[in-house]
């Protein structure tokens, strides 16, 4: 089954060396679809929490959001810099609240204290999604992402890992020792088994 999860980013960015209307600077909301896919956990009746989804999700697409998206061989991107740097705000601003964990991959590299993503490829739809699945895979377990902006939309399926351990009394993933961050819960190499007629989950594991 899976679990379905919206992201609404707004950002502004350019298609640089492109022959059409999108070589100019301009502006989207972008509504990205994440389909997370795994089998039912027992303990909580569902594939995934979606507010953790979505708090792992964000904790990357944050620094796209009130973002300035541009490749890095664009020449617009020195100028820009130049000019924060004239503002002295280069470096970050007591009004930058939007700020997201910076981060580096082969395709994008975010400056959150500029608000600034620079990437490897033309931040298309496509590219949008390539950048997130890149970084979320290891996290989710994605099956589908889809991203529209402005009049494009695309989307692709990815191959679904193995299913991942979930913490019986709250959803979400146990980190590689089999804890869950949320409420302490341990598991250890013995099933998880339901008792009672209201399908209580209980274990042989204290929390």
């Amino acid at each position: 089954m899976k679990s379905i999860t919206t992201f609404s980013l707004q950002y502004a960015h350019r298609f640089y060396g492109f022959r059409g209307e999108a070589q100019y600077l301009h502006g989207h909301t972008g509504i990205m679809t994440i389909e997370v896919e795994d089998t039912i956990n027992e303990g909580v009746n569902m594939v995934f929490p979606c507010n953790e989804i979505k708090k792992t999700a964000w904790s990357v697409l944050k620094n796209f959001d009130h973002a300035l998206i541009l490749r890095y061989d664009d020449p617009l991107l020195p100028a820009i810099l130049d000019v924060y740097e004239q503002q002295g705000i280069k470096d970050g601003a007591a009004q930058n609240t939007m700020k997201g964990v910076d981060f580096k991959t082969e395709l994008a590299a975010a400056y959150p204290d500029c608000r600034l993503v620079i990437t490897r490829e033309t931040m298309t739809v496509e590219g949008m999604i390539k950048i997130t699945y890149a970084m979320l895979r290891d996290k989710l377990s994605i099956s589908r992402i889809s991203f529209t902006s402005g009049d494009n939309t695309a989307s692709e399926d990815f191959p679904v890992r193995k299913s991942v351990d979930r913490c019986p009394y709250c959803g979400v993933a146990l980190d590689e020792n089999g804890v869950c961050y949320k409420c302490g819960y341990l598991k250890k190499d013995t099933e998880f088994v339901i008792r009672s007629g209201y399908e209580r989950l209980d274990t042989e594991c204290k929390i």
